[in-house]
């Protein structure tokens, strides 16, 4: 049994890694620390600490996972691998390549296991365009469009959201997920271009990002903007054979917002009505159809990180991975 703290009880701490602790036979959610809310209501067994030395001082937790802002991400897994915890930490890891190269070295320094929280690479919808990838029916890739965008003209009223701290803005909110799954599709590009800019009025951060990462023939295109009221497809994959189009997010995060534990047979199973689209041909036959997507899964994080911590398994996340990633990050965000 892994004894965890949440560092934050935001959407993070609350719906995306607290339920999973909760329901897993691994793992038990021993403390929650936050300042702003009472996680007791959603999960009576649990302590609440007000800070993080609570929470290091503590010889019973093993785990601490980091779901504070992004600002804190650093000095919070610092603290944490100095005092022998092992560390997960929401995205963005860091807000620079040389925060991440300092944390990764303590890690192996400490003998202790770190990860970063990118459960994105195991939504229902990535999966299903990894597969459709990987089983070459498109044949040669010619292009790839992935989109996050959500409608949120009002400023949020997470204040710390809307300061220009290192870190903070679309990019590195959705453009870390966007990102790191292109690079686990594709590899390390043979050049980027981008950058990032502000549409919503009065807003003090980079609120959108068009991002082009150049593969030689495949080129890919990334893009993020808090005013799209209409949605457009997800993903879009383009080959010398064929199309895929995909709309519609995966459902993990909805479910959980709707107090659905990840421990329900139909977790992270989307409906039909959100298939993507696939026209393609077999032996010169042409086909078009709808696609069964891939069931989302971020359960295999979080039995990976448990065999990681205990067994010495393999991480499928590992954070020497989001080094690529956050330097592009940097590159764009400096644009």
């Amino acid at each position: 049994m892994v004894h965890v703290a949440l560092v934050g009880f935001g959407l993070s701490g609350r719906y995306l890694q607290g339920p999973f602790f909760q329901v897993s036979p691994h793992y038990q959610l021993k403390t929650v620390v936050t300042q702003s809310s009472n996680p007791q209501e959603v999960f009576p067994e649990v302590e609440v600490a007000r800070s993080l030395d609570e929470v290091l001082n503590d010889p019973t937790i093993d785990l601490v996972s980091i779901c504070s802002p992004n600002v804190t991400h650093f000095d919070y897994a610092q603290r944490s691998l100095l005092a022998g915890k092992h560390v997960l930490v929401e995205k963005p890891f860091t807000s620079s390549v040389e925060e991440a190269e300092t944390l990764i070295a303590l890690a192996k320094k400490q003998g202790k296991v770190l990860s970063v929280f990118q459960n994105r690479r195991f939504d229902s919808d990535f999966l299903t365009v990894k597969k459709v990838v990987e089983s070459g029916m498109l044949g040669e890739l010619l292009s790839y469009e992935a989109h996050f965008d959500r409608y949120r003209p009002v400023l949020s009223p997470k204040k710390w959201k809307e300061v220009a701290d290192p870190g903070t803005g679309t990019l590195f909110d959705l453009g870390a997920h966007l990102i790191d799954q292109t690079l686990t599709l594709f590899g390390k590009p043979d050049s980027v271009w981008g950058h990032s800019f502000t549409q919503r009025e009065n807003s003090q951060i980079a609120d959108a990002f068009d991002i082009r990462l150049d593969y030689g023939t495949l080129k890919v295109t990334l893009k993020s903007s808090l005013l799209v009221r209409e949605d457009s497809p997800r993903h879009v994959l383009h080959g010398r054979l064929g199309s895929f189009i995909k709309y519609g997010m995966d459902v993990q995060e909805d479910q959980s917002k709707a107090f659905m534990l990840p421990n329900t047979p139909d977790f992270g199973k989307e409906p039909a009505s959100q298939r993507g689209i696939l026209h393609t041909e077999f032996n010169g036959l042409a086909l078009r159809g709808h696609l069964e997507t891939v069931t989302g899964n971020w359960w295999f994080l979080f039995d990976n990180l448990y065999k990681a911590i205990t067994q010495g398994e393999k991480l499928l996340i590992e954070p020497e991975s989001i080094l690529e990633q956050l330097r592009i990050m940097e590159m764009v965000s400096k644009a």
